[in-house]
Formats: C-alpha cells, sequence, structure tokens
C-alpha cells in the first residue's frame, strides 16, 4: 500500500517523533514504528486519526491523488454511514455481497458485517477497493461528501 513512507514524511515533516505520535495515536512506539514499516497494516481507525492530526486525504495516503489535503473534514468515525456509502457503491456496480467478498478474498458474512456498521472495514479491504474502482476512500470513509471518484 506504500502508506508508511507518507506517514513517516508526513511527521518527521512536522517535526514529531515517534513516540509524540504514538501518544497522540494512543499506541505504543514500537506499534506506530511497525505501521510506517509497513510490518504491521495500520488499523483504519489508526490512519483515520493520523489524517485527522494532520488534515490530510486518505487518498494521498493511499498513493490514489497528489491532493495532500483534505477540506471540509467530517472527524467522526461512523460505521453506520460507512455501511450505507459502501452498499451503494457495490449496487451501483451491480456487485453482490458474494462477488465483493470473492474480489477482496472474504466471506459474504464479513461484507455483511461492514454494510450493517458492525464494525469498521479493514483497510486492506478499503485499499482495494478504492484502487480497483477509483473510488475515493475519504468519501466511503463519510470524511467528505463531494469527490465520490477519483480522476
Amino acid at each position: 500500500m506504500n502508506y508508511g513512507e507518507i506517514m513517516k514524511k508526513i511527521r518527521e515533516s512536522n517535526d514529531i517523533t515517534q513516540s509524540e505520535m504514538a501518544q497522540i495515536l494512543n499506541i505504543s512506539r514500537s506499534t506506530y514504528g511497525h505501521y510506517e514499516v509497513e510490518y504491521q497494516i495500520i488499523p483504519l481507525e489508526h490512519l483515520i486519526n493520523f489524517c485527522n492530526y494532520f488534515g490530510i486525504s486518505i487518498d494521498f495516503m493511499f498513493s490514489l491523488t497528489k491532493n495532500y489535503v483534505c477540506e471540509n473534514i467530517n472527524h467522526k468515525i461512523d460505521k453506520i454511514l460507512i455501511g450505507t456509502r459502501l452498499k451503494e457503491f457495490r449496487k451501483e456496480r451491480k456487485l453482490t455481497q458474494e462477488k465483493l467478498a470473492t474480489i477482496l478474498n472474504t466471506t459474504k458474512t464479513v461484507i455483511c458485517g461492514y454494510e450493517k456498521g458492525r464494525y469498521l472495514i479493514a483497510t486492506p479491504f478499503l485499499y482495494d477497493i478504492c484502487k480497483k474502482y477509483k473510488i475515493s476512500a475519504d468519501y466511503l470513509l463519510g470524511r467528505v461528501d463531494d469527490s465520490k471518484y477519483l480522476k
């Protein structure tokens, strides 16, 4: 996904240490360090909090756009809204839950759980959807209401 190097550059350009960033995200320094080298995949909640802190786009973090700034950000994580937008996207593309599950190499039950807002979509699944279908992660996550599709 290549978000780790971007995280490091943003953190360093703001003169913030890994320890300070870990405190901001309420995680250990070693866990944060693993995110930067992509030894561990960053959970979406931490990625959203990182982006919210700096006011940057998740689409930028995923290298889907060169637009660094994300204006008019909704900082609240609303799993119901995310699920609704995921379901709307799936239906627009005429994908069944089964088909989307197959594309993401997961189960229909997982997709159903995301769409019902039971839990937050996994970071790699969000990335795969956005990259394959050129849809904005910031839009799917309810951070923005415009710019649904990437150019």
